[in-house]
């Protein structure tokens, strides 16, 4: 197994993150701008990527700006900031009021400073003592606030903490949660404003040391090595970002808050260059919680605008997260005083081989044949508290491109409070795990063969018996095109196989229909808490699977751009409101998905990865199977028909 990892020093694309050098000239104009002081610091600072008209023109040098959200810590200000890089200027700066368009990100530094003031706050004090505890006995998880109805919160940066016991360094403390606490304290201030707590329970002792011994018991002496290889070395061919596979090619982007971005991806069709999305990425994650105890029932996360995942990858490891021929990339982030921070492998670059592509035994013609099918992955894992996450992206020798999230980690823990509690699962025994959901967002910006797009949404038909249909075998197929961007507002059904259809208005196949790549999603479950709920207003997106909008380069965020305490419904709710056309344009798709987690006895104490994600498959896009000229194996083993080859494995 070999690896090879690859900076972002150079930059030959205008898309390219931004490397160290350009992290630390942003910083130093902010310090030199006085934006920067001794109490300011940076809650994101990332390309703000050149406008699209600049990219379809085949701008290769547009201005490189670094969009930056400042905090001071002091006064709770926020401004938002774009620099140019080359100028060496603020060309835009906008004050925001985050009692009305929400917070800053959560600062690394909060994570710390959480448990550094409810220590030293007498009433936190006094309920660790009620529990025969002392304040470094115990961790705080410092959890986002969301916006609720609780008296004097309002205009306040918050978080809020719910603890756990740590016994000793190194313990996992999951296991050992302190129930009927929770703490609410201003970030700005620095203080505690609200305790609730219930008093001391029965709180379990649950061992969640999972590579201890004890529950591992004695490891296993019967798996054998597996080894991947590839002695010529992989297929692909990285030139800076830009990644070129088996007629695939794109660039291959990082950004703080969304982690990959995968831009101007395209296939080679008969030696022409097709595109097919202009830019890929999951825009917003969020974790609601279904647990209606008043310690928990605010319990819900942005991990993508309130955490940033990207910011939180991590450094991957070959053997460990990664086996085969690997390339890494190591993209460049900025901590929270502006200091660029190189995370060393973040990002995950191999093929790997896939099973079957196509296989047929004739027996008419005297022919077996048979293809593998193989892939390309573009990877990254990210931690957030308890959970961490997988973020894949594959490519597929027919054209066939897929999502996958890998949702791992420790499910968030509680005091089971007795027999048929209808809001959590008890996972050992006294120890729960309440039921929650993880639903990702992405942001599809489509260019199915060009610009000029529609979504076409397809369900199974099916025709009563009767005139025309005499034995009742027939079905068929409905097509509605989606106009509006609210009618565009659609649920998956799977008794119907529903599936979208990104089609080229413009051009068609040689069967006369448009060229398309078609949505297969999984229709799992929608966000499930109350319609009117703070949740289902901050979280509008992820009320349904579909949304489908128009261009516009503002338009990035499925629940806006400060998440952070977010009121109302921004971003996707506010996106549409203007009813924009759809039919025939530049579109977006938004698509939901995820899982609803009823935990298990075996999530803990560490959880299997869990699987959820969506498929893009090309639809009449090509004139025949793009992948015929694939190759027999190497050990294919011809059985003669013609001039074409056979294999039998």
């Amino acid at each position: 197994m070999n690896t090879t990892t690859v900076g972002t020093e150079r930059r030959i694309h205008p898309l390219d993150p931004l490397g160290a050098d350009e992290i630390t000239a942003a910083r130093d104009h902010l310090v030199a701008a006085g934006k920067l002081g001794n109490t300011v610091r940076v809650a994101y600072l990332s390309l703000k990527e050149p406008a699209k008209e600049f990219l379809r023109g085949g701008e290769t040098h547009p201005p490189r700006l670094a969009r930056a959200i400042l905090l001071d810590t002091a006064t709770g200000a926020t401004t938002d900031l774009v620099v140019d890089l080359e100028a060496d200027a603020i060309v835009s700066e906008v004050e925001i009021d985050p009692a009305v368009d929400g917070h800053a990100p959560v600062l690394i530094e909060e994570f710390e400073a959480i448990e550094q003031i409810l220590a030293a706050d007498d009433g936190w004090r006094a309920a660790l003592a009620s529990r025969g505890l002392e304040p470094q006995q115990v961790r705080v998880a410092p959890l986002s606030a969301g916006i609720f109805d609780y008296e004097g919160e309002e205009g306040r940066r918050l978080l809020r903490g719910l603890a756990f016991v740590q016994r000793e360094p190194g313990d996992y403390a999951w296991g050992h949660p302190i129930d009927q606490l929770v703490a609410f304290v201003d970030m700005i201030e620095r203080r505690v404003v609200r305790i609730i707590d219930d008093g001391p329970s029965d709180d379990p002792l649950a061992n969640g040391n999972f590579e201890s011994p004890e529950l591992t018991g004695e490891l296993r002496t019967d798996l054998k090595p597996l080894h991947i290889t590839q002695p010529e070395g992989p297929s692909f061919s990285l030139d800076g970002n830009v990644l070129r596979w088996q007629k695939w090619d794109l660039h291959v982007g990082f950004d703080a808050r969304e982690g990959l971005v995968l831009s101007q991806i395209g296939i080679q069709d008969q030696g022409v260059r097709r595109s097919i999305i202009d830019r890929a990425s999951i825009a917003e994650m969020v974790v609601p919680y279904g647990d209606p105890a008043p310690y928990r029932s605010w319990q819900n996360y942005f991990d993508t605008g309130e955490y940033l995942v990207g910011r939180d990858a991590n450094s991957l490891e070959l053997g460990c997260d990664c086996l085969g021929e690997i390339t890494y990339l190591s993209p460049v982030v900025a901590d929270d005083f502006g200091n660029p921070r190189e995370i060393s492998q973040a990002i995950c670059i191999h093929e790997e081989d896939f099973g079957l592509l196509w296989k047929h035994t004739d027996e008419w013609a005297g022919h077996r044949s048979t293809r593998r099918q193989r892939r390309l992955v573009v990877s990254f894992f990210t931690t957030v508290g308890n959970y961490d996450y997988g973020f894949y992206w594959y490519f597929y020798l027919d054209g066939t491109i897929q999502f996958e999230a890998k949702a791992t980690g420790i499910v968030f823990t509680a005091r089971y409070p007795g027999e048929g509690y209808p809001y959590a699962s008890q996972i050992a025994p006294g120890l729960a795990a309440p039921y929650h959901q993880h639903i990702f967002c992405a942001r599809l910006d489509m260019a199915v063969d060009g610009e000029r797009n529609a979504v076409h949404e397809l369900d199974l038909k099916r025709v009563p018996q009767g005139v025309g249909n005499p034995h009742g075998n027939a079905f068929s197929r409905s097509r509605h095109v989606l106009s509006t961007e609210t009618e565009a507002r659609r649920k998956a059904d799977s008794s119907l196989g529903r599936v979208w259809e990104i089609v080229n208005t413009e051009k068609t196949n040689r069967v006369g229909e448009p060229v398309a790549y078609t949505l297969i999603p999984e229709g799992l479950p929608t966000l499930a808490a109350a319609d009117g709920s703070s949740i289902s207003k901050r979280a509008a997106f992820a009320t349904e699977h579909l949304w489908v909008t128009r261009f516009a380069e503002d338009e990035r965020f499925p629940a806006g751009d400060y998440v952070n305490q977010s009121v109302g419904t921004p971003g996707l709710p506010e996106y549409i409101k203007a009813d924009r056309n759809i039919d025939g344009e530049n579109v977006v798709l938004w698509h939901s998905f995820g899982l609803t987690h009823f935990p298990r006895v075996e999530d803990w104490p560490i959880m299997p990865v869990d699987y959820t994600g969506f498929t893009l498959k090309p639809t009449g896009f090509f004139d025949q199977n793009p992948a015929l000229d694939v190759p027999p194996p190497a050990s294919a083993h011809a059985v003669g028909h013609g001039d074409g080859p056979g294999c039998h494995c």
